[in-house]
């Protein structure tokens, strides 16, 4: 008797922590982009992919679109970047190719820096915030737990047309779970992959960058393994996600798998020692590129129509 009480008591508790937990992403009102990296710039001349025809219908581009056009505000913050002030310079020179007036970089090198009165005032009132690439652990550790952590929490869930972007690093530091790091060449094993907590923006989601050109289907499997309750998202260079209304929408011009556990009928990942080869039985994999659509919540997948145009 006291083993089915027991059993219906965790069984209405996870009830209630779904519930929770959808009822939390239904109500947010922001918008997250997530790169894979590597996205055009428009800083070389030497191939068709990069004139300025091609910046306009780009991944920048649809980051401009969604924080509401050249005028809006937009603040880089390059704190990943071992070379922060010459990533900042790079990043206004792209948005300033598409038109953009009002481009400004926040330069965040500690915890104090994100406590800052300047910094804080332009958090509150940017339209864009855009995290560079370099080393998502940097994010974390300068940005996470600070008054900027939480404002950009607040404005997300609350403030529609508010956008968070970031590319690589910046992408990775918006999962709770974030990928840290890890060997690409021994990601079948247990313990390669380095997980640490992220910006938690999107709990639901685990993100890897560079996906295809690096290789990086094992360590994503073992982060799914490790937390069989999230979907993991491998992104492709110069490929991104719009993520609103628990929805997201594929752009650029590689592609993107989706790594759902939900099916797994096999995971050895929680009884192996560490250094061990694992085992996952009946992982759905998806493959979308651009265009494509995915509910985070029912799962389904909606795939642009074979003759339609480039989105």
């Amino acid at each position: 008797m006291l083993v089915k009480v027991y059993k219906y008591i965790n069984f209405s508790v996870k009830k209630l922590v779904y519930f929770c937990r959808r009822k939390k992403r239904s109500m947010t009102k922001g918008t997250l982009i997530p790169i894979g990296g590597n996205e055009d710039k428009g800083d070389r001349n030497t191939h068709e992919q990069y004139t300025l025809e091609y910046i306009e219908e780009g991944i920048l581009s649809h980051v401009v679109k969604e924080c509401g056009g050249i005028d809006s505000k937009i603040v880089v913050i390059p704190t990943a970047s071992s070379i922060p002030v010459e990533v900042g310079e790079n990043y206004i020179d792209a948005f300033t190719k598409l038109g953009c007036t009002n481009v400004q970089v926040l330069d965040i090198r500690s915890k104090e820096d994100s406590e800052k009165i300047e910094a804080i005032d332009l958090i509150k009132s940017a339209d864009c915030i855009m995290f560079s690439g370099g080393d998502q652990s940097k994010i974390s550790d300068k940005i996470g737990g600070t008054t900027i952590h939480n404002i950009l929490l607040e404005r997300y869930k609350n403030e529609k047309g508010f956008v968070i972007a970031g590319t690589s690093a910046g992408a990775m530091a918006m999962a709770n779970e974030m990928i840290a790091g890890g060997s690409s060449t021994d990601s079948f094993i247990k313990g390669a992959v380095i997980m640490r907590e992220g910006l938690g923006l999107i709990p639901e989601l685990v993100f890897d960058t560079h996906f295809i050109m690096r290789g990086r289907f094992g360590r994503q499997s073992e982060a799914v393994a490790k937390f069989p309750n999230l979907l993991g998202i491998g992104l492709a260079e110069d490929t991104g996600l719009i993520i609103k209304n628990n929805e997201f929408e594929v752009i650029g011009s590689g592609m993107i798998i989706i790594f759902d556990p939900k099916t797994l009928t096999h995971n050895n990942e929680k009884v192996l020692r560490e250094g061990t080869p694992m085992t996952m039985a009946n992982l759905t994999v998806h493959v979308l590129s651009n265009g494509d659509r995915f509910n985070i919540e029912t799962r389904k997948i909606k795939v642009l129509p074979i003759d339609a145009s480039f989105v």
